[in-house]
């Protein structure tokens, strides 16, 4: 069972729209080595999890791929960011659509040359489950063996090639959106690593020489440093609203990152950021809720409000 919190797990910087940036990250999110995979591939080796003398194994994994959820709406975000709006379009609202706006570009005209013309034509600026070639995202990239350690191999192998890839999307933009989650999410996979090594170590293989993967002394990037000097590579969270997870008894001790921090598990989650809604799209034609459809929505709600009450009491106000 999941709760929401309605937060980011990361702040999204602003900076102008950038849809060839917005492409790249496409690969993040739904390659075969991007957060849709982590997401599911952690979840179903959780689900399918077999052996109640190894559940500190389960609670890791699970802890993980909880996590990535979170990653997998940061970096969809971060994309529908990226493609909102176009540069130097100048349009209101009162502008005819079919028609440049006011002393600006065509609303549309950058989607013909720059990044993936679906995200225009199908995702109304917003992000889709394919890869930066349009390849839609498959399940079959899922790995789940149903040995712990043939998984938490294939698990390290998915953190650090994803690590890699976020690293040379990383040097492929400057734009303020695409590398403020672009960072974050390299850290992360860092940490994630560290999580599957240490359970690794622990069944008695030994990385310590191996991590971490790239090698690339990624504090060179000045987003990236930032975190890591918070330690946010050697932290790990449970998500568990009971305190039934047992994930500390794994990550803990020296990080087989080799970096001289301790692994560090006793958060439940990371403090989030504030989230918000992005603005109607009129030349995408999607402009949310007309009046019909609002009132409809609300009447729904008080419903659904009083079944509530009548069965739980008065909500707080």
């Amino acid at each position: 069972m999941y709760f929401h919190v309605q937060e980011w797990i990361n702040d999204i910087a602003e900076d102008e729209p950038d849809p060839a940036a917005a492409n790249a990250l496409q690969e993040g999110l739904g390659g075969q080595f991007g957060e849709m995979r982590t997401m599911m591939q952690y979840l179903f080796q959780a689900m399918n999890f077999r052996g109640a003398a190894a559940k500190p194994y389960r609670d890791l994994i699970q802890g993980v791929g909880t996590e990535e959820i979170s990653h997998v709406e940061l970096i969809g975000t971060t994309i529908s960011r990226l493609l909102d709006g176009a540069p130097d379009y100048h349009g209101k609202k009162t502008d005819p659509l079919d028609t440049p706006g006011a002393g600006g570009a065509t609303p549309l005209s950058i989607a013909l040359d720059t990044g993936n013309i679906h995200h225009y034509l199908v995702g109304a600026q917003g992000a889709l489950p394919v890869d930066a070639a349009g390849n839609p995202w498959l399940g079959s990239y899922v790995y789940n063996s149903g040995n712990l350690v043939l998984d938490l191999l294939y698990n390290l192998m998915l953190e650090s090639t994803g690590r890699l890839q976020k690293c040379r999307i990383y040097e492929m933009t400057a734009n303020k959106t695409a590398r403020s989650t672009i960072a974050y999410l390299i850290v992360r996979d860092q940490a994630h690593e560290n999580a599957y090594a240490k359970a690794l170590e622990t069944l008695g293989i030994d990385w310590k020489k191996t991590l971490p993967i790239p090698k690339t002394n990624a504090e060179k990037f000045p987003e990236v440093k930032k975190l890591v000097d918070l330690g946010l590579q050697s932290k790990q969270y449970s998500f568990d609203l009971t305190g039934a997870s047992e994930a500390g008894r794994i990550f803990q001790g020296a990080s087989p990152s080799n970096d001289g921090t301790e692994l560090d598990a006793t958060q439940q989650a990371p403090k989030g950021t504030p989230s918000f809604i992005a603005p109607e799209r009129l030349e995408e034609f999607s402009p949310g809720l007309d009046p019909e459809l609002l009132k409809l929505i609300q009447k729904t709600a008080e419903l659904e409000l009083a079944e509530v009450e009548a069965s739980f009491g008065p909500t707080a106000a």
